[in-house]
């Protein structure tokens, strides 16, 4: 009898990760991917799996690609930004190719639950050149993730898996299959295969693109991409992906009465999509993420005489997440008794720090200590990614930018460099360690005017409270080794009992014609509950 596990998409992946003989599990802390690593990592020491979080994602991948290069398994998981911090690594793998089967996970956010865009990852595994697969339930991501790490063998390529928000958050049955055991050490042994010298990138480049009839091939005899044509079906057609098929099912009670095309590997087959447009007028097209199949049937000249529907001509929304009632009304004109409601009814409730954050009463102090210069414009800080991007909302008001990780520093110091005064950012320790650090050595090698607020709690609070790479000790120690000069790094507890006592600091930094770095540690609220419980 099979074994059944009741699994989140994130565990589904995780355990078929597992159960296919990897050796190494590498990531940093993102949601919606977070709980990938962290159901590996719980059961790692026992199953003699390497898993340890990275200080960012493109030393996750490299990571990865280390342990693939010894001929083992290994998989890396990330958010769909942080897929950008990797692109380097990831672009260049599919030029190497892979020895051991590399599966790169990636989970998407459309409606940016918790993520500064929703980009669509399914473009970033075609710019690289290599197959992606979209499941549609959390069977599917077992499955489909056991079967990434053959593909990945039989091509030498690296595979994507691609989740969103909502697969990767729910929980469904799950059917399992024996696990695999970890391959042996075989390292590669062609000197060339991984060395991208120009003369050798060239050779391995055009290998690359000449497996691309291989992989169209591959496509095109997926169980995972099938063409669904009901007896009596009409003139118009679906063309679906990944989770969304499940919305168009769900619009329809189970039963669509209309031929449906669902795309979850690519490279997309085309001739799947020629015998769909060949039995329809009018094809609507119901992806999640971005109008990436929509486009690519329109193409520069749509085909004749059919109707396309979708996101780019306003059929569906153009931004934002899919849901069963936004998928039911397009295609039936109304959300079906028993259909999921969307809650947009509800009123707004945005995040806000925790009570009792250090955050809040760090934020309180920088914006007392920069009233004095304020001359009827409100100063405000660069901020990043993490908790104290919250600092944006009020009684806060505290921060004016946020855009990726690590900017603060580096913005901050192009607005310095340009004669901005006071010059003032705030990233968090472990945001400093995963991009921070290449900005303040730069800046500290240029000296430059500018106040940088390094917000020590001692952990990743944002994702659930993991261990961070620098804190402590360990971080001032970081901070004097890329240049920045020891009387001008500070560190204060920022409690309201030392309030002055900080406040003068900050005023004398903020004067100091030069780079300062103020360190404020204290330790994450949340940290502290789940540490002493």
């Amino acid at each position: 009898m099979a074994d059944r596990e009741l699994l989140l998409g994130d565990d589904a992946v995780a355990l078929a990760a597992i159960h296919a003989g990897i050796s190494g599990a590498y990531a940093y802390p993102g949601t919606p991917a977070t709980e990938l690593f962290e159901f590996i990592h719980e059961r790692a020491d026992k199953l003699g799996i390497h898993a340890f979080w990275s200080a960012n994602e493109k030393v996750a991948y490299e990571e990865a690609l280390g342990t693939s290069f010894c001929g083992r398994r290994a998989i890396v998981s990330m958010k769909h930004v942080g897929l950008n911090v990797a692109a380097d690594a990831f672009v260049n793998s599919a030029v190497t190719g892979v020895r051991g089967g590399l599966v790169v996970c990636v989970a998407d956010d459309p409606g940016m639950h918790s993520s500064q865009n929703e980009q669509d990852s399914r473009a970033l595994a075609k710019f690289a050149l290599i197959p992606c697969l979209e499941p549609a339930n959390q069977q599917e991501a077992y499955d489909m993730t056991r079967y990434a790490f053959d593909l990945s063998e039989a091509t030498r390529l690296p595979v994507m898996v691609r989740l969103v928000t909502r697969l990767a958050h729910s929980r469904a049955d799950v059917v399992t299959a024996p696990a695999l055991p970890q391959k042996p050490l075989d390292p590669a042994t062609d000197p060339m295969e991984f060395t991208l010298l120009p003369a050798n990138a060239r050779v391995l480049y055009r290998r690359l693109t000449e497996k691309q009839l291989d992989l169209e091939a591959r496509a095109a005899q997926s169980p995972w991409n099938t063409l669904d044509v009901p007896p009596g079906a009409g003139r118009v057609g679906i063309l679906t992906n990944g989770i969304a098929y499940n919305y168009v099912r769900e619009a329809f009670g189970g039963q669509v009465p209309h031929p449906v095309l669902r795309i979850c590997q690519s490279p997309v087959p085309l001739d799947r999509i020629r015998a769909l447009l060949d039995q329809v007028d009018e094809l609507w097209v119901v992806e999640e993420g971005y109008p990436v199949l929509e486009e690519l049937v329109r193409g520069v000249v749509p085909p004749a005489g059919k109707v396309i529907r979708g996101r780019l001509d306003g059929g569906l929304p153009r931004t934002g997440e899919l849901t069963p009632g936004i998928v039911a009304k397009a295609l039936v004109g109304a959300t079906p008794q028993g259909t999921a409601q969307t809650l947009e009814h509800l009123p707004g409730r945005p995040p806000t720090l925790c009570p009792g954050c250090s955050h809040t009463d760090t934020y309180a102090l920088i914006k007392e200590a920069v009233k004095p210069y304020e001359k009827g414009q409100r100063i405000r800080l660069f901020a990043d990614i993490g908790c104290y991007t919250l600092g944006f909302y009020e009684p806060h008001d505290a921060i004016h930018s946020c855009v990726d990780m690590g900017a603060s520093i580096s913005m901050c110091a192009g607005a310095a460099y340009v004669g901005q005064f006071p010059a003032l950012c705030a990233i968090g320790d472990s945001t400093f360690a995963h991009s921070g650090m290449t900005g303040l050595l730069t800046a500290s090698r240029q000296d430059a005017n500018m106040v940088v607020f390094i917000l020590d709690n001692g952990t990743v609070a944002m994702t659930g409270t993991q261990d961070t790479l620098a804190t402590g000790q360990d971080l001032v120690d970081i901070v004097l080794g890329l240049g920045v000069k020891s009387e001008h790094v500070r560190v204060i507890n920022p409690i309201k009992s030392k309030f002055d006592e900080n406040l003068a600091i900050l005023r004398e930094e903020i004067e100091h014609k030069g780079l300062s770095v103020i360190i404020a540690r204290r330790p994450c609220v949340q940290w502290v509950r789940r540490t002493n419980s």
